[in-house]
């Protein structure tokens, strides 16, 4: 996984609310075994029916409640593929909000009033150390967990974490007491 550390440039503005992860990555494109090729179908109902026109930017924004719906790591893979390395809305999914952080996509909940100056403003500078968007001559302030931050600026997924203790997990392997292996045979 990269590390996320400010992300600069335009926002594609999807200004719809509930949008859950079907309609991000329909069903009939989960059946994939790799975990590529999955931005091309980004809102493919919505682009295939004239309803969306994507942009390339690297920040989506959109309404609240983005991201609802079953847990679906392909919803993720598809706006990181399809270009986005963040995602503002007023609240998020808690399962696509998960996933975004444990794959390297970086959602930002704000206030509905900010969210709205910024599908104005055109453009936004994030940091994500400093924990703040700026937009339209204006700075706002976001949340993030510690630790999620932490594994973000540091591109560390799951596994990252674990090999970061592989040290500890050896001591540990190693001070349990194994049986001998048995010489008699039967």
């Amino acid at each position: 996984m990269d590390p996320v550390r400010t992300i600069e440039g335009s926002c594609f503005v999807l200004d719809r609310s509930d949008v859950d992860t079907d309609q991000i990555i329909p069903k009939q494109f989960l059946k994939r075994i790799e975990r590529t090729g999955y931005g091309e179908f980004l809102f493919y109902d919505w682009v295939r029916n004239g309803e969306v026109a994507l942009e390339a930017a690297p920040v989506l924004v959109a309404e609240k409640n983005f991201g609802c719906g079953s847990s679906r790591e392909h919803a993720v893979w598809a706006i990181q593929q399809a270009g986005y390395a963040a995602v503002i809305a007023p609240s998020f999914g808690d399962i696509f909000y998960s996933n975004a952080t444990k794959n390297g996509l970086l959602p930002i909940a704000l206030p509905e009033e900010n969210v709205r100056e910024i599908m104005n403003a055109g453009g936004v500078s994030i940091d994500l150390e400093a924990q703040q968007v700026a937009y339209g001559g204006k700075v706002v302030k976001f949340d993030i967990d510690p630790e999620i931050k932490h594994r973000l600026l540091n591109g560390l997924d799951d596994i990252g974490i674990t090999l970061g203790e592989v040290a500890d997990i050896d001591r540990y392997e190693s001070s349990r007491a194994w049986p001998a292996p048995s010489t008699t045979s039967i």
